[in-house]
């Protein structure tokens, strides 16, 4: 009986720690990584951030080239921007390169879909039902977007309305490129969405406002400058 009561307790002694370490092991091997970065041909590194099932860069996209290494077209004359017909083109909003650092740089729609692809591989522009899934993690679009938006008034205007940004989405008011000028920057921050309407030459694109907290769905035409996000394929 001895033997066997000091063979237990040295089984428990030795077991015990060796399943706890297993266990443990395992949980940290099958957590995903709630963020973390990712670079494009540029060189550029963007964070990201985890949100439902999804994983989405929480900076706008800044790069100048596609993923062969081709360049894209950049425009500097935002009239010109109505006249690019089927050719993928970016600029900075209002000419001004230290935008880039905020706010990232401004793609029509024809950059957006060509086939060389414009986010870093192993990731995509979304589809509108995409950010349909993006918006329902957060509550539906009628809550999503206070939650999408950065907090205070460094770039939204007042009165940035129902701004938390909780969901580290980090959504900014980039404004527009096309129209015959610079657009709604502070104001509105618009992406585009990866799939065409069935209108004529239009595409969707999603949209934030300074005063309201609506995560909105519309579309234009695609020659049309907006920021652009990717997300984790």
């Amino acid at each position: 009986m001895y033997y066997e009561t000091v063979f237990h307790q040295t089984l428990k002694l030795v077991v015990v720690p060796v399943l706890l370490f297993l266990c443990l092991s395992c949980s940290s091997e099958d957590e995903t990584p709630s963020n973390s970065t990712v670079k494009d041909i540029d060189g550029n590194e963007y964070n990201t951030v985890s949100i439902g099932n999804q994983v989405w860069m929480t900076e706008n996209l800044k790069v100048t080239k596609y993923n062969n290494g081709n360049p894209i077209v950049n425009i500097t004359n935002a009239a010109d921007w109505n006249n690019t017909v089927t050719t993928g083109a970016w600029c900075y909003w209002g000419n001004d390169p230290a935008a880039n650092d905020d706010y990232g740089k401004h793609y029509n729609w024809f950059a957006v879909n060509d086939v060389r692809g414009l986010c870093p591989s192993g990731w995509h522009i979304p589809s509108d039902q995409e950010w349909t899934m993006l918006a329902d993690n957060l509550g539906g679009e009628d809550a999503a977007g206070g939650k999408m938006k950065e907090s205070g008034l460094t770039h939204w205007s007042s009165p940035n309305t129902d701004a938390t940004n909780e969901s580290g989405f980090t959504g900014l008011p980039g404004g527009t490129v096309g129209y015959g000028g610079f657009l709604d920057l502070g104001s509105y921050g618009r992406w585009w969405a990866s799939n065409e309407d069935v209108v004529g030459n239009y595409a969707f694109f999603v949209w934030l406002s300074y005063d309201d907290p609506y995560l909105r769905t519309s579309s234009t035409t695609k020659e049309i400058g907006f920021c652009v996000r990717c997300l984790k394929d």
